[in-house]
């Protein structure tokens, strides 16, 4: 099958980039994109089909920053004529989906709808200026009722998760998603033993609220008496964007003694992080899905989230981690990890079956590609 791939930006290491470098590398397929940072994202990119779709939009960089993204994404897309032959189109994250408009056998895989325009909207609005909230709401009236229309006519929709299925029904009453969950390759992970940290690993932004597990730490070692254990916050981190730099510089003025910040760490070294620690922390807000709970548990760890969002779906409670309800629940879970060793070693064996058993990346394609071939026998 010949495939094309559409997705707004290559430029993180996330769950999202990591599953469409997997079917990317699956069918061959050309990706189309926006925006792509060769260094900021997964090397393999580079042995792919990139192409950026068009140059940018002349004067969007008179408006902030988001507003200008977000118009040029959506009307890059919506006007954009794949030019060779394919079987079909595979978007992501929106509003990538809008390739429809021109182009007919679109596979919709949602990770999110966007949460800015709506179970986030209060949070996104309430940080903007006067004016930028007007262009928000400007936009929003636009993307929505494009998105609506695009969606009588897209031929399939899968989503990674049963809570981003619940979005779709809830916000744009997408009735029939198929949800495939996102795997990893647990033979990248490995038990490397007890080093006496705990670790999140996680871009650094206000929404993976890693403030949240600084404060747990911070309670942990003052009920446990444990000073010599360390927190490591391993994540990308977007310099130049003020709201990411903003968030960064909050973090660090919190100014908790044994917290280590690992920024952009490779591949190797995060698996070496994994390996390493007592336990894996999660704690963002209402997570689409969360490829962190599969790789701490594929690396024998016991992984310790906030009961909201996608670990509640990966995560099984008291078996291969904990899903806590504060950073007060939190800290207590970590205490009992670095004081059970031998039943957070059991938890970590557990994990591992799990993503072995569940989250491969065959598991994945049974249901992805017999969806590709539906829609690639779809009709213009």
């Amino acid at each position: 099958m010949k495939m094309v791939i559409t997705q707004n930006a290559l430029n993180e290491k996330g769950g999202a980039e990591r599953v469409i470098l997997k079917i990317a590398q699956r069918y061959d397929a050309k990706i189309y994109t926006l925006s792509y940072n060769k260094e900021g994202t997964f090397e393999d990119f580079k042995s792919l089909d990139v192409e950026l779709l068009g140059k940018r939009l002349p004067l969007l960089d008179t408006l902030p920053s988001r507003v200008s993204n977000a118009v040029n994404y959506g009307y890059k897309f919506f006007t954009a004529k794949i030019p060779e032959e394919y079987d079909a189109i595979n978007a992501h994250m929106s509003p990538s989906e809008w390739i429809r408009n021109r182009n007919p056998r679109v596979l919709w895989y949602c990770h999110t709808p966007p949460r800015e325009l709506y179970d986030l909207k209060n949070v996104a609005v309430r940080k903007r200026s006067a004016k930028e909230q007007m262009l928000y709401n400007t936009l929003s009236v636009v993307y929505k009722s494009t998105e609506m229309r695009m969606l009588k006519y897209i031929e399939g929709i899968a989503c990674n998760s049963e809570i981003t299925k619940e979005r779709l029904r809830k916000y744009l009453d997408v009735q029939n998603a198929t949800v495939i969950n996102p795997a990893i390759d647990a033979k990248k992970f490995y038990n490397g033993g007890d080093e006496k940290y705990f670790l999140y690993p996680s871009r650094i932004s206000a929404q993976k609220r890693q403030d949240y597990v600084i404060e747990a730490f911070e309670r942990f070692v003052k009920a446990s008496k444990l000073t010599n254990y360390k927190l490591v916050l391993a994540g990308s981190l977007t310099r130049g964007y003020k709201d990411f730099m903003d968030y960064y510089e909050k973090l660090k003025a919190m100014n908790v003694r044994n917290v280590v910040f690992k920024l952009n760490p490779s591949d190797e070294t995060l698996s070496e992080l994994y390996a390493k620690s007592t336990a894996v922390l999660f704690s963002p807000i209402n997570e689409d899905y969360g490829i962190v709970p599969l790789e701490g548990m594929a690396s024998y760890k016991p992984v310790i989230s906030v009961n909201e969002g996608g670990p509640k779906e990966t995560i099984l409670n008291n078996r291969t981690g904990f899903l806590v309800g504060s950073p007060d629940q939190m800290a207590a879970k970590m205490k009992f990890v670095a004081e059970h060793p031998v039943i957070a070693a059991k938890m970590g064996r557990e994990g591992r079956r799990r993503v072995e058993d569940h989250y491969s990346w065959n598991t994945f394609f049974k249901k992805f590609d017999a969806l590709a071939k539906a829609v690639a026998k779809s009709s213009a």
